[in-house]
């Protein structure tokens, strides 16, 4: 038997959606923007990195091949490797909306074909009865916010006034989400989390996709800065995805990250958290020493989408993208006969781009592993092709969507 392992970068696109247009996000590229930036001199930052963007091991997984096909060019000032090790191409998402369980339920194994629920910008997102059954259900004075926002920028614009008044600071973006930002100790991470499960329950039958609680500390502007304590309530994948199917067959899902957020704790047999990419390395490594025949590790990096992509940071982006490459040998240290990993994305957020939102682009495809010969696979027209390739070679039934690529 065999093992698998998937890696999400969160955020990683790699531009070249075809339904772009429709989203506002034509011509958006995350890696060929950020190469592009990088290769003019703007990615450089003093202390943290500079120069052109340079991935040596990304890209002799086919990295820049996959970027190639997505868009049909290759990234700016980035060497072409002699030699390409594994299967390696791109993937077109098929599921609406640009959103993380949308890129995650899809790379496993069940595109999202209905409608999200979103809250309209404007001077109130959130509908009136919506806030005062919030508070009426949760016992608070009000909330502060009510806009659409990033998630730093509101903790900066309305910290003072929360810790002050101990109304929660409620906002979302053009995903299909509602956050609330609280402190830590002045309103308290476990009533936090109570409010955003009360707010879970509410908002279910407007169809949106996540409640995420977002944490901080500090006592002023200049001291406040978000925890690893962040938690997401998702709704339930609309049907048994890849990891269901893992688990009714009897394996293990180890999710690493906020994997077990995002598929609602559904189909995961253990929940391993780690604050931040290096950490989360540490986590999955360790975690490869575990995995018995026949697992799944499913890890997902969200400092590229949290910390830089979302800030609109491209020497942030860059200098993280190039620290998980230098990573990525340990990995294949820890490669067993019959192992695989997966590298992919689930949205793109390109840092480059107007306002702070994800972007729609296609996204990157690294399989490798002992054993696994390079091929070119092509553009994928859904990233189901992904989950069913793990369940191909872990050895149970294909589902609905998607075609192995072995």
């Amino acid at each position: 038997m065999a093992r698998a392992f998937i890696f999400v970068l969160d955020s990683f696109g790699i531009g070249g959606a075809p339904d772009a247009p429709a989203y506002g996000d034509d011509g958006s590229d995350t890696l060929g923007h950020i190469a592009e930036f990088c290769a003019a001199g703007a990615g450089d930052r003093q202390g943290l990195r500079q120069g052109p963007l340079t991935l040596p091991n990304m890209s002799a997984l086919g990295l820049l091949a996959a970027a190639r096909l997505a868009t049909g060019k290759t990234p700016d000032a980035m060497p072409i490797p002699e030699r390409v090790f594994g299967l390696h191409g791109a993937a077109s998402e098929v599921s609406k909306g640009k959103d993380t369980p949308s890129g995650h339920w899809e790379i496993a194994g069940t595109p999202v074909m209905f409608d999200w629920g979103y809250f309209p910008e404007g001077d109130e997102a959130f509908p009136s009865d919506l806030v005062e059954a919030i508070c009426r259900e949760a016992n608070l004075p009000g909330v502060l916010g009510n806009c659409h926002a990033s998630g730093t920028e509101v903790i900066a614009r309305f910290g003072e006034e929360h810790i002050r008044t101990g109304k929660p600071i409620c906002y979302t973006s053009t995903d299909s989400v509602f956050q609330i930002a609280a402190h830590e100790t002045h309103f308290g991470l476990q009533r936090l989390l109570d409010l955003c499960q009360i707010v879970r329950k509410l908002l279910d039958p407007l169809n949106i996709g996540r409640v995420i609680a977002r944490p901080f500390i500090g006592e002023t502007v200049q001291t406040f800065e978000r925890t690893g304590n962040r938690r997401d309530y998702s709704v339930l994948p609309p049907e048994p995805t890849l990891l269901d199917r893992l688990v009714e067959a009897g394996r293990k899902v180890h999710a690493v990250g906020k994997i077990g957020d995002i598929f609602a704790h559904q189909g995961v047999s253990r929940v391993i958290k780690a604050n931040g990419n290096m950490a989360l390395m540490d986590a999955t490594l360790k975690v490869m020493d575990e995995a018995e025949d026949g697992d799944l590790v499913f890890t997902n990096f969200v400092d590229f989408d949290m910390l830089f992509g979302h800030r609109r940071d491209v020497p942030g982006y860059a200098a993280a993208l190039e620290a998980f490459d230098r990573r990525l040998p340990e990995v294949h240290r820890k490669l067993k006969p019959g192992d695989i990993v997966l590298m992919t994305a689930d949205h793109g957020c390109d840092p480059t781009w107007r306002g702070t939102d994800h972007t729609r682009e296609r996204v990157p495809i690294m399989c490798f592993g002992p054993g696994v010969r390079s091929r070119n696979i092509g553009v994928r027209n859904t990233y189901a092709d992904i989950g069913e390739t793990i369940a191909a070679h872990l050895g149970i039934a294909p589902g609905r969507y998607g075609r192995s690529f072995l």
